[in-house]
């Protein structure tokens, strides 16, 4: 059987650093911090303050009104908002497609953990009253982003959701393309969404010792490959993606972004927060994607790391680069743009991938900002594109995210020819 060809052509974001692509593309490139104090909920009790909160966000303002916001958690809430402007943005005509040939899979790693939580501290100061939302259960599960977007438009081909942590939003990209290059659906919308800065995420990352805990200097806490990094800082939001069939958009006219070009997955078999510390999982998984797009190391550009600003994962993944690499590693620019976005979670792989586009749009490589003090571990040479944006022209793009578990994945775009 003959593989399609897989292209995007509709883009759609919210999160810390804009509302819209065309926000979260300036304040990117400009090297804008996402990190604010934490507004949702009394810190007074927790370790970390801060995390990269969408500031102001009120579902009226995106069009919801009361009665369907009830019925939404927010990370459905974002996961729509970037869905309608990918959709607006591939200029599809929704009269004209045959929706039994348009799919949705968008990931989230933990999906509703906001509305449960609220239930379950709303039943506890209840008197023990088991009075619960008749919305709990669709608001909480994480299949609901995928859901409600189909059944909004009418899309009636595969849908579903997947979840790997901070894995998830990469493993429904490569799903999506998969389901396209096989031609079981001419339209994915693919991506995923996050909502995670709440009481539980908090608590429970800085029990595993995942978050940073630099309150002082919050607005710089995110600070990948710096010898002072302690931890990730919490983000949200929603990344959206049109995978359509190359034919089909080029028949209807539609603009190209870039050609997905092949993905690799894998596990480290290792630990269920740590990475491998060589990086073997992660190793394979970019070795997996370039050989699927055809692609040699040294025709990479840029590479949008994983890189959270943890003590371990930043050397280990930089490791692997090395290892898949060799001396070419020296030319590819490197970076790591949750220190802007802060770490999205299971969205983060799909906001990471329209970075990635962007620069090979713009050509302009974000930087990894917040960067002070090297750490003798991690070698400099490598162009990590500290603090500073830096001018190239990206033909290739490869994005990397890991999640906890081992879940290793790495999707690579290329501009379209």
């Amino acid at each position: 059987m003959e593989l399609k060809r897989v292209v995007v052509t509709g883009i759609g974001t919210i999160n810390p650093l804009g509302t819209n692509v065309q926000e979260y593309f300036k304040n990117l490139n400009d090297g804008v911090s996402g990190a604010t104090l934490i507004t949702r909920f009394d810190t007074s009790l927790f370790k970390t303050k801060f995390a990269c909160e969408i500031q102001g966000y009120e579902p009226e303002k995106f069009g919801f009104d009361r009665k369907e916001a009830r019925k939404l958690d927010r990370f459905c809430q974002y996961a729509m908002i970037a869905a309608d402007q990918a959709i607006a943005d591939s200029g599809v005509d929704l009269d004209k497609i045959d929706k039994d040939r348009v799919g949705v899979v968008v990931g989230s790693g933990i999906g509703g953990i906001e509305t449960l939580t609220q239930e379950i501290i709303g039943f506890s100061e209840g008197g023990n009253v088991p009075r619960f939302s008749p919305f709990l259960i669709p608001k909480m599960i994480p299949d609901m982003a995928s859901g409600y977007i189909s059944i909004k438009y009418g899309f009636m081909g595969p849908n579903y959701a997947t979840v790997s942590a901070c894995a998830s939003s990469s493993h429904a990209m490569s799903n999506a393309f998969d389901i396209v290059r096989l031609g079981k659906s001419d339209i994915v919308i693919t991506g995923g969404a996050e909502a995670g800065i709440t009481i539980p995420s908090v608590g429970g990352f800085n029990s595993a010792q995942a978050l940073s805990t630099n309150n002082d200097n919050y607005r710089t806490a995110s600070r990948p490959f710096d010898k002072n990094r302690d931890g990730f800082v919490l983000g949200e939001g929603a990344g959206i993606l049109v995978f359509e069939e190359y034919e089909h958009a080029v028949s209807r006219g539609a603009k190209i972004y870039a050609e997905v070009a092949g993905y690799g997955m894998t596990a480290d078999a290792h630990h269920i927060t740590a990475p491998h510390p060589e990086g073997h999982g992660a190793t394979q998984a970019m070795k997996l994607a370039l050989e699927e797009a055809g692609i040699n190391p040294e025709e990479v550009d840029y590479i949008n790391v994983h890189g959270t600003s943890t003590p371990l994962g930043d050397i280990a993944e930089l490791k692997a680069i090395k290892s898949v690499f060799g001396e070419s590693v020296y030319n590819v620019n490197i970076s790591s743009t949750k220190s802007m976005t802060g770490h999205l979670l299971g969205a983060a792989g799909a906001v990471e991938i329209l970075a990635c586009i962007d620069a090979m749009q713009n050509g302009i490589v974000p930087p990894t900002i917040n960067f002070e003090t090297e750490d003798p571990e991690i070698d400099y040479k490598m162009n990590l594109t500290l603090n500073k944006a830096q001018k190239r022209e990206v033909n290739v793009a490869m994005s990397n995210t890991f999640g906890f578990g081992g879940h290793n994945s790495t999707l690579v775009l290329k501009k379209i020819k």
